[in-house]
């Protein structure tokens, strides 16, 4: 018997409770979607860090998933009158099917190649290319899959850049792709950090699964000294504050890539750290650019 998605419209002041709701009333999930996703009227939600945004849609869709015989009017009721809602909305059913849900994700995510010498694997794939320099990363709770098209401008820096044992900081190193591929491509001394501890041992993990060594702390324990090549791939309102912080740690006549930048924000950026080290655009995708530039 299959499972019951039960979706309805409501507004921002009553999406979240009526989720929290739900759960209380019995449902095995509760999700909010914009419900005007795809059309002009669609409200970006989740910007940079230090961007202001009203929290909430205008017109919200509240999912949930019910057991295939959950009572679907009962329970709607009890969770429309936990948050003050006198009639409950109209609602649709889908049914969801059993499946094998691992089989079914790991189906969406295929070898990505970067170039003809690098190439990222998920674990449960053969390699294209075996002679290749193979990263395998799995999709985890750490931003970097190389899916983005920012990790692939900072790894196609770093191709071009890792130049014998040289050292390299991954600033804001998430998956620890950007470092883990250092390493793998020729790279010494690698270190990455980042503010979330769950990154830091998410790269430990993946740095131990394709045997790199590299250290990798958080902001508790930051990362010191100097590097050859410096790569921080995290948004332009970070960047702006971190400036001070990524810039000394590039050695005089080292270099800096940075990344998360849309085009229209790159003047800027170049600007800011103009008094540290000249950076221009050595490479765009899509709407992303990757700024680089050599510490006199």
């Amino acid at each position: 018997m299959a499972w019951q998605s039960v979706s309805f419209l409501t507004d921002a002041s009553h999406a979240e409770p009526l989720c929290d709701a739900l759960l209380d009333a019995g449902a095995l999930s509760a999700s909010l979607e914009d419900a005007d996703a795809g059309t002009p009227d669609e409200q970006p939600q989740f910007g940079e860090p230090g961007s202001v945004y009203s929290p909430g849609w205008a017109h919200s869709r509240v999912v949930a998933l019910l057991e295939p015989d959950a009572d679907v009017a009962a329970l709607l009721g009890v969770a429309c009158a936990a948050v003050g809602l006198d009639e409950i909305p109209e609602w649709v059913i889908d049914p969801v099917e059993e499946q094998n849900w691992v089989q079914l994700t790991q189906s969406q995510f295929d070898p990505i190649r970067i170039s003809d010498r690098l190439w990222i694997v998920p674990s449960w794939h053969e390699s294209p290319d075996p002679a290749a320099v193979n990263l395998v990363l799995d999709p985890g709770m750490a931003f970097g899959t190389g899916s983005h098209p920012t990790t692939r401008l900072c790894l196609e820096w770093l191709e071009r850049n890792v130049q014998g044992a040289c050292s390299v900081l991954d600033y804001g190193c998430g998956s620890g792709i950007l470092a883990i591929a250092a390493a793998r491509l020729g790279a010494g001394r690698v270190a990455g950090v980042d503010i979330d501890p769950q990154a830091v041992d998410a790269a430990r993990a993946n740095a131990e699964r394709n045997g790199v060594e590299a250290l990798f702390a958080d902001s508790a324990d930051p990362v010191a000294g100097q590097y050859d090549l410096v790569v921080a791939n995290i948004l332009s309102n970070p960047l702006r504050v971190l400036a001070p912080a990524i810039c000394a740690h590039v050695r005089p006549g080292g270099r800096l890539a940075l990344s998360g930048i849309l085009r229209e924000q790159a003047e800027e950026i170049i600007g800011i750290y103009a008094q540290w080290l000249p950076l221009v655009v050595a490479d765009t995708c899509e709407d992303w650019v990757c700024l680089s530039g050599e510490k006199p």
